[in-house]
């Protein structure tokens, strides 16, 4: 009777180690750790365990298509795929002498997890693989991710390759300030062309997020055998940005759709648009009593959906400025704040130059200002 308790005991701790469903504001998430992240305050919405050093599997070649991208801004050379770049497990099927532009591995990476596509990366972007990690993990640093270390340009497992579920929020967070990476990781297809042998191939993203949820930006799947299910993606809605990060997570599709709907239902954005709006600034010397002042962009508030009501606007423009005035000369600011706390801000520029005037016209000036 003690055995059969035994075995009974035993299989049930077995099964629970398996699960790491976790629950938060009634969200039910399978994940042993997970984060859900928005890009515009930089506020975390749920997470568990999100600082847990963990396998990211092929979250990894975020950082490395990152990189990959970054510097074929600058140079988008021309890559041969050699003996030295083949790898184990997901392809995206190069073959040795194949020649192709750097992007185009981005593409093998984003779109089929190229383990083949991410050394190739390494191995022209460094000396090896080994000297690519340090730039790797450079990176990573001036993104602030503390808690993260990187071996491998693939994510293929290693003791020493570890990364957080709030890290890989910073990391996808930084990549969707980059056009090249929004344009790829957006697709559920992508053809590459090949340079030598001339052909062109199409692959195919193995986020099914992208066809799962509407409002799925992008993302990057990864798996090994002990990393589990991980997944990082993004989603936009109403000018809300989210991210989304589990790692070892049996239902991951399901984990992101459910935390993605909790994390719209709770924000809102606010409208936080001068462009279209008309300033003036009074003018001391110059050839015009005035000058108009422009707003070239305007920022991105996300509060509290709550709070949405309460955000106060003030514009702040000096009394009078003195000529000369160049064009773009920055001479106010429209200030956004909830509860005191500067949410955004957009900077006023003058429209046109001022040119200085005699002194004489400078005293009428005054006169008619303080009369």
């Amino acid at each position: 009777m003690r055995k059969a308790v035994c075995v009974v005991l035993i299989f049930t701790l077995l099964f629970y180690s398996q699960s790491f469903t976790a629950c938060a504001n009634d969200v039910s998430v399978s994940a042993q750790a997970y984060v859900l992240y928005c890009v515009e305050n930089g506020e975390v919405l749920l997470s568990h365990n999100e600082n847990e050093k963990m396998k990211p599997a092929s979250t990894t070649k975020i950082m490395t298509t990152l990189l990959a991208l970054e510097k074929a801004k600058e140079n988008d050379r021309i890559v041969k795929f050699e003996d030295s770049m083949i790898a184990e497990g997901s392809s995206m099927y190069l073959k040795v002498s194949d020649t192709l532009h750097l992007s185009d591995l981005a593409v093998g990476m984003m779109m089929a997890s190229g383990n083949d596509a991410a050394n190739a990366v390494a191995l022209t972007l460094a000396e090896s693989v080994e000297d690519f990690s340090v730039l790797m993990n450079k990176r990573a640093k001036e993104i602030g991710m503390k808690n993260t270390n990187f071996v491998t340009p693939s994510g293929l497992d290693d003791e020493n390759h570890y990364s957080t579920a709030y890290d890989l929020a910073l990391l996808m967070s930084k990549a969707l300030d980059n056009e090249n990476f929004c344009e790829i990781t957006k697709n559920t297809d992508m053809t590459v062309s090949f340079l030598t042998p001339k052909k062109q191939v199409s692959y195919h993203n193995h986020n099914r997020l992208l066809s799962l949820y509407e409002y799925c930006i992008g993302g990057k799947t990864g798996y090994t055998k002990s990393a589990g299910r991980c997944l990082v993606s993004a989603a936009k809605k109403d000018s809300v940005t989210l991210v989304a990060v589990t790692l070892n997570a049996p239902s991951d599709w399901e984990d992101h759709q459910k935390m993605y709907d909790y994390g719209f239902s709770k924000l809102a954005s606010v409208n936080c648009d001068d462009e279209k709006k008309s300033f003036k600034v009074n003018v001391v010397g110059g050839e015009t009593e005035e000058v108009s002042l422009y707003c070239k962009e305007s920022d991105v508030a996300v509060v509290s959906i709550d709070n949405k009501d309460k955000v106060k606007r003030t514009v702040y423009t000096p009394q009078f400025v003195y000529a000369p005035i160049r064009i773009d000369d920055q001479l106010g600011m429209v200030v956004y704040t909830l509860n005191g706390d500067i949410i955004a801000q957009n900077p006023l520029y003058a429209l046109k130059d001022v040119k200085r005037v005699e002194e004489s016209k400078v005293r009428q000036f005054f006169r008619r200002l303080f009369r």
